[in-house]
């Protein structure tokens, strides 16, 4: 089922890709007919998930693939994973709905963007070193040429900085894995294996060389600071569909591979730098709604806000190696917000940028100060967006809420320190306020003027990927329920 699940859109891009008279419109809805049904069997995967015993993996495929060093293709998933999965697919399906109205090349444009679906649902299901390294190398490819192609400004000056920095991060990642390989016994990439046994817990200078490496690859890609300054051009210049991709699933790579192989695979060398990681987590939480609070562009505003949420899980992943500073049950609370973080960020930031995109559409600009009592015109804008910007800033009754509590309450109680990190919630919040003042109320600009409301599918696009975000908030234990027993396991595997 998983396989069917990672590479039916992929079957679907080639199709798309090989069709060169299909018409524009066909190869839209074909998309979204895809989406729609792979999400549906992804429900199908969800309704059939029962919690697997610790270390194992549900709905487990396994098939030799590279016998000579000992790597298989092998996939599953836990609690960890199935979220993300769960995440991609609804980020995508929101997706394929608001490109519905695309002009530039909707055929290759929809081929894309299912390849880098499989991409993305491969990675979060990889259950081996060298599979998990093949999508995450994948998703670079895919995302450059979604930038390059369809974006805007300087697009392909911001597709190559994306390109190089993320690529250069994914070789210390492949670095870190070969370290990996070479120290266990015997030798593997397989991932339940490496978690089970972990290499190098003898070896402190080894352990911590490899997590170095491991640690920046994924770093880079999350981003956390210093390695963050790739993503607000290329957010700025991506497409909005690109931009909802690139903050709502790619990123949530960096920090799953913090809970699916970081820590469990490096158990020893993650409590020692525990310290250093939740100081990086602290500085990027501050940094992010500092620096975003400072922006005049409303979508690069957004992009700066990612490095603060991201800063919310590695400060949560951080907390559960402090094993002497707090018991099991608080490590494991901050390891479920910041898995919890990710879903959140990823359904949140996924509609802010979709939203964004509008202003694009309408007047060709997303700064602020170009805007101006916005709410009359559009309504059912300044609506979504609302309510968007005050779950993004964490309000109690969305899910982010949810996330962000658990997280400080889980690291709070292994570090008091971490409550410096508190004031970036405050000034998330003056920061979309000032937004939401800006753009939607006072005197009307020039460019307010004919400015159109929403269309259906930019409301369909948006209002679901904010209803799940409303409905996890108010109803968080379905989400929760998959979530903890994972966190559990990894949070056990830590302190081994």
């Amino acid at each position: 089922m998983l396989s069917i699940v990672v590479f039916l859109p992929l079957a679907a891009a080639v199709v798309l890709a090989a069709a060169r008279g299909l018409p524009d419109a066909v190869a839209r809805w074909a998309w979204v007919a895809v989406a729609a049904v792979d999400l549906a069997l992804v429900g199908v995967v969800w309704a059939g998930y029962r919690t697997p015993p610790p270390g194992a993996l549900a709905w487990s495929e396994q098939v030799p693939w590279i016998p000579g060093v000992n790597s298989s293709y092998h996939v599953g998933v836990d609690g960890l994973s199935l979220p993300l999965v769960a995440l991609t697919a609804v980020v995508f399906l929101a997706c394929a709905v608001y490109a519905l109205r695309e002009e530039r090349r909707p055929r290759a444009q929809a081929a894309l963007f299912l390849f880098l679906q499989t991409t993305c649902l491969g990675l979060f299901v990889a259950a081996d070193l060298i599979l998990f390294f093949l999508f995450f190398d994948l998703s670079i490819v895919a995302m450059y040429f979604v930038i390059g192609g369809w974006g805007h400004g300087d697009p392909a000056r911001s597709a190559l900085k994306f390109f190089l920095y993320t690529f250069l991060g994914s070789l210390a990642l492949l670095a870190g894995f070969i370290g990996l390989y070479v120290a266990a016994s015997p030798h593997t990439f397989d991932m339940v294996a490496l978690a089970a046994a972990p290499p190098l817990t003898g070896a402190p200078v080894g352990g911590g060389l490899v997590l170095a490496a491991v640690l920046v690859g994924l770093a880079v890609k999350t981003p956390t600071v210093p390695f963050h300054t790739w993503l607000p051009p290329a957010h700025t210049d991506a497409p909005a569909v690109g931009s909802a991709v690139l903050a709502g699933v790619l990123l949530k790579m960096g920090t799953y591979g913090f809970v699916r192989i970081a820590m469990p695979m490096l158990p020893a060398a993650w409590r020692a730098w525990a310290w250093v990681i939740v100081v990086v987590g602290v500085v990027s939480v501050l940094y992010g709604a500092f620096v975003a609070l400072g922006q005049t562009d409303l979508k690069r505003m957004i992009a700066y806000t990612s490095v603060n949420h991201m800063g919310y899980v590695v400060l949560g992943v951080g907390a559960a190696g402090l094993v002497a500073g707090a018991d099991a049950a608080t490590r494991q609370v901050a390891v479920t917000g910041a898995v919890t973080q990710m879903v959140a960020h990823g359904l949140i930031t996924g509609a802010l940028f979709l939203l964004v995109g509008v202003l694009r559409d309408r007047a060709g600009t997303y700064d602020m100060a170009s805007f101006g009592g916005l709410a009359r015109p559009a309504p059912r804008f300044a609506t979504l967006f609302a309510v968007a910007a005050f779950a993004s800033l964490g309000l109690p009754g969305f899910v982010g809420f949810v996330a962000e509590f658990q997280v400080f309450v889980g690291t709070i109680a292994a570090v008091p320190a971490a409550a410096l990190a508190l004031p970036g919630i405050l000034v998330t919040a003056a920061l979309f306020l000032r937004a939401l003042q800006s753009v939607f109320t006072g005197p009307a600009e020039a460019t307010t003027e004919g400015f159109g409301d929403l269309r259906r599918v930019e409301v369909w696009s948006v209002a679901p990927l904010l209803g799940l975000a409303l409905l996890f908030g108010v109803l968080p234990r379905p989400l929760l329920d998959v979530i903890e027993p994972a966190a559990q396991a990894v949070t056990s595997m830590v302190g081994r």
